[in-house]
């Protein structure tokens, strides 16, 4: 599901005076917890609609959040900065989730992950059409090896599963947009007020997603009570993606975001370990070829701008 990734998240100052191993450690072990957070959302869509499982996610997590985001904001936290772009956030990051855990329900977890990680090859391509931002042929020439990595995913993905192998790459269009509005916003919003603000309005949204949907009769937007089990499922999703969302948030805070921002390709080990042993699925060769296209394009990108940072 989409990600509090370094990209996502204003960057926080890093304390220059803490070396950057802690960050890193802190990265690494919030990124290791994502998976575990769709591996919870899978587990749901088995008896529970995508839709439902990405409404659940947002309540949890603007429940979890509003404590820490009114201690820090007070009344401030209910005025917030430009609510337009702050709903418009909400929806673009409704859809991403909604669209991913509908991948989930029929795909591997390490296929729909892979296919999710040209997001940030997206955000390069859409933030140089809409952002202003100067971007050369050579990263323009990475976007297009890593959509060709994603094609060779989706290729035999969608002889397996149809249309249903295209949701990841609409998850990763919806969320490289969200993270450019959330660019748009700057760094005047904190870290944890955005993030409630992204929860509040994606509860919102996949409210009104669920009511229509329900009773217009579509599958992936029913509405049903959740069991015992799910309960126990829904308490793990809310916990696995609050414990990620702060181990990165607390990891901006020791290291730069483009120290920080390579890391997040570390998710599909524990990706394909979970796909592995929870559900019995390994990536296939074909998966790995693009994967390798995927993840290297993306580290490239990551490199050229922290060269062109430099540079400045």
């Amino acid at each position: 599901m989409p990600r509090p990734t370094p990209r996502d998240l204003p960057p926080a100052p890093a304390d220059h005076a803490t070396p950057p191993v802690k960050g890193l450690l802190l990265m690494i072990a919030g990124v290791m917890c994502l998976p575990v957070l769709d591996t919870f959302a899978k587990l749901l869509t088995e008896s529970v609609s995508a839709g439902e499982v990405a409404g659940i996610r947002f309540v949890v997590q603007t429940l979890l959040l509003a404590p820490l985001a009114s201690a820090l904001l007070g009344r401030r936290l209910w005025r917030p900065e430009k609510p337009l772009l702050q709903a418009m956030r909400g929806v673009l990051v409704a859809g991403a989730t909604l669209l991913y855990f509908a991948a989930l329900k029929e795909m591997a977890l390490p296929d729909a992950l892979a296919i999710f990680f040209v997001e940030p090859l997206i955000l390069t391509a859409l933030s140089a059409l809409f952002l202003g931002e100067k971007v050369g042929w050579r990263r323009f020439s990475a976007v297009g090896v890593g959509l060709v990595g994603a094609l060779v995913i989706i290729g035999p993905q969608f002889q397996q599963v149809g249309t249903t192998a295209l949701l990841p790459l609409g998850t990763a269009i919806c969320f490289a947009a969200y993270i450019a509005l959330t660019r748009q916003l700057g760094g005047r919003t904190g870290a944890v007020a955005m993030q409630f603000y992204a929860g509040v309005a994606g509860a919102v949204v996949m409210a009104v997603a669920l009511g229509l949907g329900h009773a217009a009769g579509i599958e992936a937007l029913t509405l049903s009570w959740p069991s015992g089990r799910d309960w126990g499922l829904i308490l793990g999703l809310g916990v696995a993606a609050t414990a990620a969302h702060l181990l990165i948030v607390a990891a901006l805070k020791h290291a730069a975001a483009s120290l920080l921002a390579p890391f997040q390709y570390l998710e599909v080990v524990s990706a394909t370990l979970l796909g592995l042993f929870v559900f019995g699925d390994f990536p296939r060769p074909y998966v790995w070829l693009g994967m390798a296209l995927i993840i290297g394009s993306g580290l490239f990108v990551f490199w050229r701008e922290r060269r062109l940072a430099r540079r400045g």
